[in-house]
């Protein structure tokens, strides 16, 4: 056992715990000298130091421990804090000021308790194993990864944040997911009947099953899945494991066990300078409990430590007394907002209410008695209004003469206050409780640049919600003190993007070289630019991109023209035209798959995923799909993906048009076609919507007249509905007005600029896009159709262009001087296809199983 540290003349202050509160706690105090005062010791509970529980999701998506840390693994050392990971700490000695673990005990002078929660798991009977699995660190994830090995479905019980969190972890290890939440609605204290409906709605669209006012009354052995939930009415649901995520319970074990004040309903009582019954022993985080509430966000936690730090320090603590709870979410892919008063709890509050059922959106705005001032909202489906209506609700701007405005359809988020209209107190950045007056002051000190604030304030660098809104704020300032915004693409062109494309296009530059001799400045180039200008000169000229002079232009993926996976082999992907595809080619892909062992996947763009291939493999592999008829999907690159279409009038009794023939129209017409960020088009035969036309940046939807148009929709980490541009279009006038808008997007949007991001970012918003386009404002109308027809008559599929260059070949070879693999390297794929879970002949039919 070890001896009672001793520190000398430095007081003891001892941090127990090491999450996100514990860690903020510690650069608030090293950001303060502190270390010149105490010898701050941190005891984790796990094996990991620090990381981002507001991202745990992207662990499923590729994060790994250290992608998802936040500090650099030698800041502890670096700074003199001594941590001690995976040593639990098990009692708090109080008459000696001592921490005892299980290697020794640790004197205190000062101690903070930053424990956090637990997963609180309802006692069921028959829930063990994978019956009783939590959500809630990385281990646990682990376990969930383990437990999805063989299973068909999981369910989660519970449908708060956390619990569509785990939810979204199921689908994506590719599981069957359900959620059974108690209450009437989804996310409860969040939001109301409407915005529980909608949510519901949405999330039930992507495929995730809901059950609404479930109570689970046991868990016993499944007939058809490996457990059955059995429920209060005797309603059941069967599956292969169960992930609880109902809520959460302060970690206030130590406080009650040395015997500090605990509140009714948990958690260590404090102060409004976070001090607990015990004058040496304080509370921040989940663990505690201020006036009775506990608040389960990180910004409150983040709070309590910088007050904590500073009185500690002694400096002049700004007293906590409470938190503001306003979140602004994306679960599943779906927007979700809540701010202040979501419910309308406050009496003589009165609220407007937008609903639009056929896509599943809510809004609602709380207002005060006077009608004057914002109380709170909830929005589903849409979280650009949040932003705005936040700074009305947190500095009590008077409301517009009509405040329904502000909720109401915009194209693009609700009328934007202005950055100017902010009073210096308004909050930009919550999680760091960084204001508008701080970026300000910022701005004064020196910080030119964007990134000089964030490393000065800390804005953004949390959730990462205030990102748009600190621009905003960073480029008016610097306007207001008549600095020029520097908008330069990089050290080595002081040109936008869309400056860039404009000369290259009027000088008719065909080279970066080029392009740098005339209009840089340097002789190489960088990360930057390079991709840029690639980009750019793919979009004007349509060049093959193994040609020698554009090559070094390329990021991995161009320059192999195949997706790089994490174990290093890469992916293939034929096109295959509105998923329309023969007998004969799906049997030639089979053969090649197995014939290189490699792992395939339906997308959900309709096409057939290769994955496994080895570099030397690449020509190989496209060399017999080429020969089959297939062309380069170009799923490497910022380009045309995917043109999804249903089956249309050509089987379906509902469709009006031909959606299968549009499609492949448009996929053949625009393959090839480099644009700023990646594109998707979607073609439905009728408003029945199957093919998900208003999900992408091209969507078309047949009308017993013949197209509806919509654009600049997409899903991803900003999903965003495709606006309606143009009605009842024959073929031709359709296709000339895609070719107007993508040629216009290429034309002036920036670098890695979804369309979704150009069109909220054009001034005038749909209105003027609709001019631009349909009436011809700027007599672009000509020139943006022939531009786009030069890049049609230029295509040539990429691999086809390199199967017959033995020079581009060798770019193909593990080593420069051999053809063959290395012998000594061997790709073990972490996913074997799925197999049934049980014969065929054994699974019961309907008529059997009832």
């Amino acid at each position: 056992m070890k001896a009672t540290v001793s520190s000398g003349q430095r007081e003891r202050l001892v941090i127990v715990g090491n999450g996100m509160v514990g860690h903020h706690c510690v650069e608030q105090l090293v950001s303060r000298g502190a270390l010149q005062r105490f010898e701050v010791r941190v005891f984790g509970e796990e094996r990991q130091r620090a990381y981002d529980r507001v991202h745990l999701s992207e662990y499923f998506g590729g994060s790994c421990a250290e992608t998802l840390a936040l500090c650099e693994h030698d800041f502890y050392d670096a700074n003199g804090v001594h941590l001690h990971l995976g040593e639990a700490v098990l009692e708090i000695d109080r008459e000696r000021c001592e921490v005892v673990t299980a290697e020794g005990r640790y004197g205190y002078d000062q101690l903070v308790l930053a424990t956090g929660s637990y997963p609180f798991v309802p006692p069921i009977e028959g829930s063990s194993g994978n019956a009783r699995l939590v959500y809630r660190t990385l281990d646990d994830l682990d376990g969930i990864r383990a437990a999805a090995a063989g299973a068909r479905r999981g369910v989660v019980v519970g449908g708060g944040l956390l619990g569509l969190e785990a939810a979204n972890a199921l689908k994506s290890l590719g599981l069957e997911a359900h959620v059974v939440e108690f209450a009437p609605r989804l996310m409860p204290v969040q939001l109301d009947g409407e915005g529980g409906a909608a949510l519901k709605a949405q999330i039930e669209a992507l495929g995730v099953g809901v059950h609404l006012s479930r109570a689970t009354q046991s868990i016993s052995v499944g007939e058809t899945y490996r457990y059955r939930m059995n429920f209060d009415g005797g309603e059941h649901l069967e599956t292969d494991l169960i992930v609880f995520s109902a809520g959460i319970r302060p970690q206030d074990a130590l406080g009650r066990g040395c015997g500090l004040d605990i509140a009714a309903r948990g958690g260590v009582v404090i102060d409004n300078h976070c001090r607990s019954s015990d004058p040496r022993i304080f509370a921040i985080g989940e663990c505690a409990s201020w006036n009775g509430s506990v608040f389960g966000l990180v910004a409150p936690g983040y709070s309590m430590a910088r007050n904590l730090a500073a009185l500690l320090m002694g400096e002049a603590a700004v007293a906590f007394t409470g938190a503001d709870m306003s979140t602004k979410l994306k679960l599943l892919g779906v927007d979700v907002g809540s701010i202040g008063d979501a419910h309308g709890a406050t009496p003589g509050s009165r609220s407007y209410r937008f609903i639009d059922e056929a896509n599943s959106a809510y809004r609602r705005l709380v207002v005060d008695a006077s009608g004057k001032h914002v109380l709170g909202a909830v929005l589903v489906g849409d979280n650009s209004y949040y932003d705005t209506l936040l700074q009305y609700a947190q500095n009590g701007i008077a409301l517009p003469a009509d405040p329904a405005a502000l909720i109401l359809p915009q194209g693009g988020g609700a009328p934007a206050l202005g950055a100017d209209a902010l009073p210096d107190s308004a909050t930009i950045c919550s999680c760091h409780n960084v204001s508008k007056g701080a970026v300000c002051a910022a701005i004064d000190s020196g910080c030119s640049d964007l990134a000089a604030v964030k490393g000065c304030t800390k804005a953004a660098s949390g959730c990462g919600g205030c990102a748009a809104l600190l621009k905003q704020v960073f480029e008016h300032e610097l306007t207001a003190r008549g600095v020029a915004v520097d908008k330069s693409l990089c050290e080595h062109f002081a040109y936008t993007r869309q400056e860039l494309y404009g000369l290259v296009r009027v000088e008719g530059i065909r080279t970066y070289s080029e392009l740098l001799e005339r209009h840089g400045k340097g002789h190489v180039g960088c990360d930057i630019c390079k991709p840029a200008v690639g980009n750019i000169l793919a979009s004007c000229w349509n060049q093959p991109i193994m040609d020698p002079a554009l090559v070094p232009l390329q990021d991995t993926n161009d320059t192999f023209m195949a997706n790089m996976q994490k174990n290093g082999t890469y992916s293939v992907v034929p096109r295959i035209p509105g998923g329309e595809i023969t007998p004969d080619k799906l049997i030639v892909i089979g053969q090649v798959a197995k014939k290189y062992d490699l792992y395939t996947k339906i997308t959900g763009g309709q096409r057939i995923d290769l994955f496994g291939a080895q570099l030397h493999e690449l020509p190989l592999i496209w060399g017999e799909l080429i020969e089959a008829g297939f062309e380069t999907g170009h799923a490497y690159g910022k380009s045309t993906r995917t043109v999804k279409s249903c089956v249309g009038s050509t089987w379906c009794r509902y469709g009006v048009q031909d959606s299968v023939g549009m499609a492949l129209r448009l996929e053949d017409r625009y393959k090839g076609l480099r644009s700023p960020h990646k594109l998707k088009f979607a073609v439905s035969g009728c408003t029945r919507e199957c093919a998900e036309a208003q999900s992408k940046d091209i969507g078309v939807i047949a009308t017993d007249k013949g197209w509806n148009l919509y654009v600049c929709g997409n899903g991803g980490m900003r999903p965003r509905h495709a606006e309606l541009f143009a009605t009842d279009l024959d073929d031709e006038t359709l296709v000339r007005l895609i070719d107007r808008v993508l040629m216009f997007y290429i034309r002036t949007a920036d670098k890695l600029q979804r369309t979704s991001v150009w069109r909220e970012n054009l001034e005038g918003g749909l209105d003027y896009l609709k001019q631009v386009i349909l009436d011809d404002s700027l007599g672009l109308a000509s020139e943006l159709e022939a531009q786009m027809q030069h890049v049609v008559d230029q295509y040539e599929c990429e691999w086809a262009n390199a199967l017959n260059d033995p020079e581009k070949l060798k770019r193909f070879r593990t080593f420069v001087n051999d053809r063959r693999a290395d012998p000594d390297v061997h790709f073990v794929r972490e996913r074997e296809q799925r197999r049934p879970a049980a014969p065929l002949h054994l699974i019961p039919t309907v008529e059997e199983a009832v």
